[in-house]
């Protein structure tokens, strides 16, 4: 009895109970961009000042409080799982290098690139800027001055949220996908280097064009232009259903040709 017990600190069950985590945190991450996403802010935008500051101050800086920690314990309990898991052979995950060469590995490797964006997008800017958002809000209640620099804050949280969003459709595809894709068939050796190249420098190019979008970077933060994606929530969802289809296409040629 006492040996089952310390059964669970085996690699096996430690790598079992760290994907259960990641997912639970995961799921509570990725809902809350969504509430955040299709239903939050599509309601404070019909509020009156008032009461999306009274929404400001009693709702979201709570739910602000879950968003960004179960974002930080979704990379944490990832790392865990990079740590723990290991094959069918019990060899350690990490030390094959060979893995990361494989279809399931780009895909994994592809969805963390994803995810750890969107986790820097939550705490460097979503978080960054929200906190000038709730600050404001309470300020005003209070009978104080508004922030001017609020307004500008508040865009660039939208953007970089509207940007997470995006980025989650793919990310969750190449992250549960792995698994199950039909690439994972293939044998280690079938997969060309020269065609994993390609596909990481295709992939880094959308990437970095994406998110530099969301920064500003290219054209500002004003509407119009290439921020159209980030306008409404159906424009996001599209954008991202739209970009789980280019880089399936982009996966499926590059890592089977």
């Amino acid at each position: 009895m006492l040996g089952g017990l310390l059964d669970i600190f085996s690699r096996a069950s430690l790598a079992y109970l760290s994907r259960w985590a990641h997912v639970v945190v995961g799921i509570t991450w990725i809902g809350l961009l969504y509430y955040f996403n299709f239903v939050q802010t599509p309601a404070f935008a019909q509020m009156e000042a008032g009461a999306r500051n009274n929404a400001v101050d009693k709702l979201a800086s709570r739910a602000l409080w879950w968003f960004r920690w179960s974002a930080a314990a979704t990379v944490a309990t990832g790392i865990l799982i990079l740590i723990f898991y290991t094959d069918l052979k019990g060899d350690a995950f990490l030390v094959s290098g060979d893995f990361w060469k494989s279809p399931e590995g780009v895909a994994i490797a592809t969805g963390i690139l994803l995810a750890l964006t969107m986790f820097v997008n939550v705490w460097g800017i979503i978080w960054r800027n929200q906190k000038v958002v709730i600050a404001n809000a309470r300020n005003v209640q209070a009978g104080g001055e508004a922030d001017p620099n609020a307004a500008s804050a508040g865009r660039l949280s939208a953007l970089a949220s509207r940007q997470n969003t995006i980025f989650s459709f793919p990310m969750l595809i190449f992250m549960v996908g792995a698994a199950h894709f039909p690439y994972r068939a293939l044998k280690l050796g079938h997969t060309h280097p020269g065609n994993v190249a390609i596909y990481w420098i295709i992939t880094i190019i959308i990437w970095a064009l994406l998110e530099a979008n969301a920064l500003g970077w290219l054209g500002g933060t004003s509407p119009g232009g290439t921020r159209t994606i980030y306008e409404t929530h159906q424009n996001a969802i599209i954008t991202g259903l739209v970009l789980c289809v280019i880089w399936l296409a982009l996966f499926s040629w590059v890592l089977t040709t």
